[in-house]
């Protein structure tokens, strides 16, 4: 599964003020009122200002780092299951809660594919453990149970990984 998106903007999308290393950005995937996936970026503290118009499908919040101009711009575009798995679950990125059923089909989706695997739980039982085989790191994703409501509730995130029905 992949889709092609604008990288990680230089600007901020509310003010136009130029991001700096370690400024938080918040990270918005949207579907356009035209069915265009897009990606937006603003500064933590212009977030309440942005109102994306269109369905808000994730948002992530994260530090910002400047490019290596030794990365490749094309591998850097393609946004993979995996990929969004690692972004979103990010342990350095703020957890947010709309995302946790997101994070749970896509854990389930990367354990299949034995990308990741599953490592059990935490102490309190509260969160899966799933550790990411290339790169050894652990992963906690909330505990959840795989129920028509569950895919329900991810329904419209799933339409714009996968694509709606015609």
């Amino acid at each position: 599964m992949e889709l092609n998106l604008q990288p990680l903007a230089a600007i901020s999308r509310v003010s136009s003020r130029p991001f700096r290393e370690g400024d938080r950005v918040v990270s918005y995937l949207v579907r356009s009122v035209i069915n265009e996936i897009l990606r937006y970026d603003v500064l933590l503290d212009e977030d309440a200002a942005f109102r994306p118009e269109g369905f808000v499908f994730c948002r992530w919040v994260h530090r910002f780092k400047p490019k290596n101009l030794e990365d490749n711009p094309e591998r850097l575009l393609k946004l993979t299951a995996e990929n969004l798995f690692l972004t979103l679950a990010d342990p350095a990125n703020e957890p947010i809660p709309a995302n946790t059923p997101l994070l749970q089909f896509l854990a389930l989706l990367l354990e299949r594919k034995r990308i990741l695997r599953p490592r059990g739980r935490t102490a309190d039982g509260e969160r899966n453990l799933f550790e990411h085989l290339r790169t050894h790191q652990m992963y906690e994703i909330a505990a959840g149970d795989l129920t028509p409501e569950f895919f329900a509730k991810i329904q419209e995130q799933l339409g714009v990984l996968v694509g709606g029905p015609k």
